[in-house]
């Protein structure tokens, strides 16, 4: 690892210190403005004033604001997440069971639309203004127009329903049962991400297509295969790269969504569930692993592009 290189990752890794710092602030206040009294709801309408009191100050929540928001603090940087309200675990113990599975469905939604919009995409640019790149086009509309939400039930209706070829809901018991429930909201999510890649690798490709190092190589008698793949693919890589990383975000936001429609036993339903019973802590923990996993991508992002592109070192 060269030296440019690890001054560009400390460089990301300073701009990230103030980036979690405004998320785990903004939400800490957002979640303490919700109305309604967490305690009161865990313990119920018949609790005592005594009993509601005690929690109260088991949990912090009788001090001020601004004591509490520095208690949290004080508790992230020595490792306590806090502990859930309703469900009475360390927050970190259920996010090590969830997380995985919010990250393997995520990951699986990624990989897809890449796999997918690569080999789209270069078609569709070397085809330019023929049927194929109507068709892939016409595709990649018809996939950003069918949102997870309404494309979730669909293929529940169609391949678990109808045709009984995969599982509805869950995630099994074990590494092959997994796979297979994964398959199906890990194409829902990743269907309008590879309709964006597919459209982004196009345009890369033609822009690079038409840049003179392709036609010296192509002067020079290098074959096609080797022009397209081996020269003009790698360096539209690298906006595509970039965009991937963004995505990345939208598909974990997203994801929320498709866990609830295939009960996904992830994160995103902690979350929902955590807000719905103003649980703070667990909430906090939920929406500050999202983030620090959206730097962490961000980061990656930014070394395979520098891998790829050198001269974005000394951006």
């Amino acid at each position: 690892m060269t030296r440019s290189l690890v001054q560009m990752m400390l460089r990301r890794l300073l701009i990230a210190i103030p980036v979690l710092w405004m998320v785990v602030s903004i939400v800490f206040m957002l979640i303490h403005l919700v109305p309604g009294d967490p305690i009161q709801q865990m313990l119920g309408e018949s609790a005592s004033v005594g009993d509601l009191n005690a929690l109260r100050h088991t949990y912090w929540l009788d001090r001020p604001l601004h004591t509490q928001y520095l208690h949290y603090w004080s508790g992230l940087l020595h490792g306590d997440w806090g502990e859930s309200l309703r469900l009475r675990q360390p927050v970190m113990k259920l996010l090590l069971e969830r997380y995985p599975y919010t990250l393997a469905l995520t990951v699986a939604a990624m990989l897809m639309g890449i796999v997918v919009a690569v080999p789209a995409g270069v078609t569709s640019a070397l085809h330019r203004g023929q049927w194929a790149d109507k068709w892939l086009a016409f595709l990649s509309l018809l996939g950003l127009s069918f949102p997870t939400f309404a494309l979730g039930p669909v293929l529940i209706l169609i391949f678990s329903i109808r045709l009984g070829w995969l599982p509805v809901s869950g995630a099994g018991n074990s590494v092959g049962e997994l796979l297979l429930h994964l398959l199906l909201p890990a194409v829902a999510m990743g269907a309008s991400l590879a309709a964006v890649m597919t459209r982004m690798v196009r345009a890369a490709m033609l822009e690079e297509l038409g840049q003179d190092y392709i036609r010296t190589a192509r002067a020079k008698g290098l074959s096609e295969r080797r022009v397209v793949y081996r020269h003009a693919l790698r360096n539209a890589l690298t906006p595509v790269i970039t965009v991937a990383g963004l995505q990345f975000g939208s598909l974990l936001a997203g994801a929320i969504v498709t866990e609830l429609i295939f009960s996904w036993p992830g994160i995103g339903r902690l979350l929902l569930s955590a807000i719905s019973n103003r649980d703070y802590a667990l909430a906090q923990g939920c929406i500050l692993t999202a983030g620090l996993t959206y730097v962490v991508v961000n980061l990656l992002t930014d070394v395979a592009c520098t891998m790829l592109n050198p001269r974005a070192r000394a951006s």
